[in-house]
């Protein structure tokens, strides 16, 4: 069981990630890796990952002096308070199934 709890964390913290970057990109944009790594205190090798990530997303964009924000990020920033409640919502789903041992 700890496999599936450890998944979920991981993705968990993975997403944390990505959302911290993206934060950091739509305060500062354009911002570099580096810069990114030494805000965020995040490898820059994560950074990296995360950047890859947003980009396919769509929620980013690569230029010349870093990453910056696209005509999608502010939509998904508007409805990212609702995906969290729902992702939220889903964990306390898990609550209510019971197994009896």
């Amino acid at each position: 069981m700890a496999i599936l709890s450890e998944k979920v964390s991981g993705e968990l913290e993975m997403l944390r990630r990505h959302l911290i970057i993206l934060k950091h990109v739509v305060e500062n944009e354009p911002i570099g890796i580096l810069k990114l790594a030494e805000e965020t205190q995040i490898p820059s090798h994560k950074v990296r990952y995360s950047l890859r990530v947003l980009e396919q997303e769509g929620l980013i964009a690569a230029s010349a002096p870093g990453a910056v924000t696209t005509e999608h990020t502010r939509p998904f920033l508007e409805q990212l308070d609702l995906m969290i409640e729902d992702v939220v919502a889903s964990a306390e789903d898990l609550k209510e199934i019971k197994i009896e041992t």
